[in-house]
């Protein structure tokens, strides 16, 4: 019996969308105004879902605490308040939602082993969410 347990964080942070592969006249082409020079900001909504067997002892799939502490410490405290385009993770990778969404999902997947990674989903705007779950 697989349960499924899906947790939302929540962090703000900023980013330009814009690639050296471009030339300038491409970039503001192809991003618009997601290229403006000073970059712009999201409040992020992180959803992680995870599933497993519940445990006979405890009931869970997996300890809530457990899971926030590893969200908070790896993914919000990393990101909240940032400029996404200075981490070391985006530095030869735009820093679009969708690159956000798979960097979460690889966070989560090297580092917290207590249940199983189903999904990362990005909410970027009340109307653009981006979901990934591996390749």
């Amino acid at each position: 019996m697989k349960v499924y347990l899906s947790r939302r964080y929540h962090f703000s942070a900023s980013h330009r969308l814009h690639s050296d592969e471009f030339t300038a006249e491409q970039n503001r082409e192809i991003f618009g105004k997601c290229n403006n020079p000073h970059g712009h900001g999201h409040n992020y909504v992180v959803q992680v879902t995870v599933s497993g067997q519940v445990d006979p002892v405890t009931g869970m799939v997996c300890n809530l605490a457990d899971l926030d502490v590893f969200a908070r410490r790896e993914v919000v405290e990393r990101f909240d308040h940032t400029n996404l385009n200075l981490q070391p993770c985006f530095e030869k990778v735009v820093p679009s939602t969708e690159n956000l969404c798979i960097e979460i999902y690889r966070i989560f997947q090297c580092g917290f082993p207590k249940a199983h990674l189903e999904t990362v989903r990005v909410e970027e705007t009340s109307n653009n969410f981006f979901e990934y779950s591996g390749q």
